[in-house]
């Protein structure tokens, strides 16, 4: 159940970015709101480009004016900040929804150009990999315009395993709430969008590898129905597409043609060099799109 929602803010218009969607969802669920502020250790004297919130008084101040400005009668809100200095963001954020015991941590994404990465692997990611709650992105446009969900269907992104099906249940709960449909894109890899261990077989046994791939189209095909019959069982309408190509393109591409409004993918949380490497799907698809990007993380 999706009934306490945290929003962590740096003080800043553009992390506020991710209020709309947090209070369309704190209203269709029904749920409550913490409003998060860290002191920063060092902290920067200014945050994209306005003062930074470097005292208690001030912090505390802001998220009383967000309340005000962002929630309507109705939506019950608590504010916290935390005013012991710290230096790990990410990790205080991760801390602060496991001791609030939050259902969904909804967060603002930002970066340009080269940093869009960089700020993605270091906060973002980090709090998917501590793996304490769901993580919904938004990331607004350069122009400052965050997405907003306006009843459009969700995408499920599916490969087959069960790291991307472990994303159904919270799909299907929140598509059930905002009254929404759901799109599930299964995505079946070529010879020559194969990663890993599997590009040595495209390799030496190209024939065969071919042969396999033909027989996972059609295995795809009975495992997406068997998903929509059971999805279907709790009220869900659904729909599926099966594709083939490299995932987070496929996924990306599907997702614009579609018109969707949010995109779903279960993840193994991997964070820093490591998920960039081993071409983790979130970091990728964040890069290629400003739709709302929400993270179900897999527990081990």
């Amino acid at each position: 159940m999706l009934k306490h929602l945290i929003v962590p803010l740096d003080g800043s218009r553009l992390s506020e970015s991710a209020l709309p969607t947090a209070v369309h969802l704190a209203q269709k669920l029904h749920a409550r709101v913490t409003l998060v502020h860290a002191i920063e250790k060092n902290a920067p004297r200014a945050v994209h480009g306005e003062p930074h919130l470097s005292k208690p008084e001030e912090a505390e101040r802001y998220l009383e004016d967000v309340e005000r400005r962002f929630f309507p009668p109705g939506v019950h809100v608590d504010r916290h900040v935390h005013k012991t200095a710290i230096i790990d963001v990410a990790g205080s954020i991760a801390k602060h929804t496991r001791k609030f015991k939050s259902d969904l941590v909804v967060m603002c994404v930002h970066g340009r150009g080269g940093m869009r990465k960089l700020l993605f692997g270091s906060i973002a990611q980090q709090i998917v990999s501590a793996k304490v709650a769901p993580v919904l992105l938004i990331r607004p446009t350069e122009g400052g315009i965050a997405p907003f969900l306006s009843g459009r269907p969700f995408l499920v992104a599916l490969d087959g395993t069960d790291v991307r099906e472990q994303a159904l249940p919270i799909a299907s709960l929140l598509a059930s709430a905002c009254g929404a449909d759901l799109k599930l894109v299964m995505v079946v890899p070529t010879l020559q969008t194969l990663t890993g261990v599997e590009t040595t077989s495209r390799i030496l046994l190209p024939a065969t590898t071919h042969e396999m791939l033909s027989f996972a189209s059609k295995d795809a095909e009975a495992y997406v129905q068997q998903l929509i019959s059971k999805l279907s069982e709790n009220g869900c309408k659904v729909t599926a597409e099966i594709r083939r190509g490299d995932l987070a393109e496929v996924v990306v591409a599907e997702a614009h043609r579609l018109g969707v409004d949010m995109i779903i993918m279960g993840t193994q949380g991997k964070v820093g060099l490591n998920a960039f490497w081993s071409s983790s799907l979130a970091p990728r698809v964040t890069e290629r799109t400003h739709l709302a990007l929400l993270l179900v993380p897999v527990r081990d």
